[in-house]
């Protein structure tokens, strides 16, 4: 197991809590409603996810840069559905 790149697990990890956003985007999109969703919520969600990218660059880290700007990309969505209902 001494070639276990531990990065690897990261980026599975990542894909995968990552695109466990995309239906809830998706179908804000579809119905132009983002009612079910705490404002509050998603700007402290994106202030986190924000703080692990920065962290992930930090370490150097792809993975955690990965997932974290493509899930502050899909908070952006979020957020910006929230504010125009």
């Amino acid at each position: 197991m001494s070639n276990f790149n531990p990065e690897i697990l990261g980026l599975v990890a990542a894909a995968i809590t990552t695109f466990a956003w995309v239906p809830q985007v998706y179908k804000m999109y579809k119905e132009r409603n983002a009612s079910g969703v705490s404002l509050t919520m998603a700007l402290l969600f994106f202030v986190g996810i924000t703080l692990w990218f920065i962290y992930g660059y930090l370490i150097e880290s792809i993975s955690i840069m990965v997932a974290n700007g493509i899930t502050l990309i899909l908070q952006c969505m979020i957020i910006i559905y929230k504010l125009k209902e």
